[in-house]
């Protein structure tokens, strides 16, 4: 039989060794690609970089704590030190320590020999492992990193922090750099250094970057298939969280929210409705705007395309429920059917006819900007309708929320305008015609950006000022805004059990979305 320091040097010889036989983890072949690459590196002190790209849930974390573990083992009678950074201390930094922790305990080798410090840092023998956070504000001086150092998340940490604070960390001690992450935009720390990797492997051709999507996972993993075909049929395939999260495509930092494709998916073929259909379900959006002590009647269709200022713009949505059945989307689909919009109102009046609609339409919900002026009037609806009221409020957050939802309905078809085809002239055509018109311009002038950091936050609106480039006229974003607060009916109790209420948390907190 062999003796233990025979086993020992066996499981050693080789990380994927390490991990099947000390740990009972069987590694997949792009895992062990990216392992034995970094290994080679790191054991020949070549001190390369290199950039992993790896989809969503496709064990990209676990990896790294078996990299981590094997390393420390490796190395653990001479003075070696590893670095780790990921975007935020919490959750972030703490999972990354609580997976090596794991994999530590597990281990055949490691279990027992390994011990903590200072919170933060992680001893086999005379090998250590220090987790940092790269969040703007960490401090993070003193740690130098002489055979690996890592970037966890690279997508979500500033460019500038980590050229300040932690790539100094290897400048002196020829330490591979490892940057790991999902796609996001061309403006990212990862972006910036899979760029430099791809160079690099043009010079020497020695592969340095891994990008995988999801169907090369899937080509290993049956059940990543179906979970990835599950989140493209709830959020489409062209939303930002499925081409970064699972696709590996970048998306533009910044331009318009609404390319023509996306326009074109948002229009219907259902006429628009002047009164509620016998048995339909109805839903109302409201964007609330300021009010003008002079008053005004509900704005002519002249004054819509002309008015300087923004409108309290009201959507109607009839809502199909038959989606409902459907067990992957589990929400309703929604239809366009009525728009109206008025200028300059006082509040005490616009009650009074948003009260009126509420009835006319028999709207089982009405969601409602309840942001600074608006609060007033939510809170009278709420009062007149109890249950039926959802006010909504914009803070940065919220409204990133809200666009990343809104996109979700428009790629997978759940939102739909109405369509003006064949229908015979009438003067509630006009003005609906007139309305919708106003509707895709804001749409079509509408920009957007997203930001660096691990919340993905998405700003989005037309921005203030913006005047048509033919005849001058000021654009706002109220009747955008308006259908936009369909993404906060998803939420709503329609016919469902609490538990059963599709939430879409893929679109919000997104740096612990899978």
């Amino acid at each position: 039989m062999e003796d233990v320091i025979s086993v020992v040097k066996r499981m050693l010889r080789d990380v994927v060794s390490f991990c099947q036989h000390a740990s009972g983890i069987r590694l997949r072949s792009y895992q062990i690609a990216v392992a034995r690459a970094i290994l080679d590196s790191v054991v020949n002190k070549h001190g390369r970089t290199f950039v992993v790209v790896f989809p969503r849930q496709s064990g990209k974390n676990e990896l790294q704590a078996q990299l981590e573990a094997y390393l420390l083992t490796l190395y653990s009678q001479l003075d070696a030190e590893l670095v780790k950074v990921s975007p935020t201390w919490k959750p972030q930094t703490l999972n990354a320590m609580r997976r090596l922790e794991r994999v530590l305990a597990r281990n055949l080798i490691t279990r027992g020999r390994w011990t903590k410090e200072s919170g933060y840092v992680f001893r086999l023998g005379r090998a250590r492992c220090t987790f940092l956070s790269g969040s703007p504000s960490a401090s993070v001086v003193g740690a130098t990193a002489n055979l690996l150092l890592q970037c966890d998340e690279a997508q979500d940490i500033a460019p500038d922090k980590w050229d300040k604070d932690f790539a100094p960390m290897a400048a002196s001690t020829n330490a591979t750099r490892v940057f790991w992450g999902t796609t996001w935009t061309s403006k990212t720390l990862l972006a910036r250094e899979l760029r430099a990797a791809q160079q690099a492997e043009k010079e020497d051709g020695v592969q340095r970057v891994f990008k995988l999507s999801a169907d090369e996972v899937a080509g290993e993993v049956e059940a990543y298939g179906r979970f990835v075909r599950e989140q493209v049929l709830k959020l489409g395939r062209n939303h930002p969280v499925v081409k970064t999260q699972f696709f590996s495509e970048e998306v533009d930092a910044e331009g318009g929210m609404f390319p023509p494709q996306r326009i074109a998916l948002l229009r219907g073929d259902h006429a628009p409705e002047e009164a509620p259909c016998a048995g339909a379900v109805y839903a109302l959006l409201v964007d609330v705007a300021g009010e003008d002590e002079a008053g005004a009647s509900e704005t002519s269709l002249a004054g819509l395309a002309q008015s300087r200022r923004d409108s309290t713009a009201l959507t109607v949505v009839r809502v199909d429920l038959s989606s409902l059945d459907d067990e992957l989307v589990r929400a309703p689909t929604y239809r366009v059917v009525h728009r109206r919009a008025w200028t300059g109102v006082k509040h005490t009046s616009l009650y009074a006819q948003l009260k009126a609609a509420v009835e006319h339409w028999g709207a089982r919900y009405t969601v409602i900007d309840a942001t600074g002026v608006g609060a007033g009037l939510a809170s009278f609806l709420e009062k007149a309708f109890p249950a039926r009221v959802v006010p909504f409020i914009f803070t940065a957050k919220s409204k990133s929320e809200l666009g990343w939802r809104f996109l979700a309905l428009i790629e997978t078809g759940r939102l739909k305008d109405f369509s003006l085809q064949g229908v015979a002239p009438a003067p509630f055509h006009a003005q609906q015609r007139v309305l919708q018109e106003l509707f895709f311009t804001q749409a079509g002038q509408c920009a957007s950006s997203v930001l660096v950091g691990p919340g993905k936050a998405l700003r989005w609106g037309v921005p203030e000022g913006t005047r048509l480039a033919q005849g001058g006229e000021l654009v706002h974003d109220d009747l955008l805004l308006s259908a936009a607060l369909a993404g906060a009916l998803d939420e709503q109790a329609w016919g469902l059990a609490a538990s059963e209420i599709v939430h879409h948390d893929a679109l919000a907190g997104m740096q612990e979305v899978f």
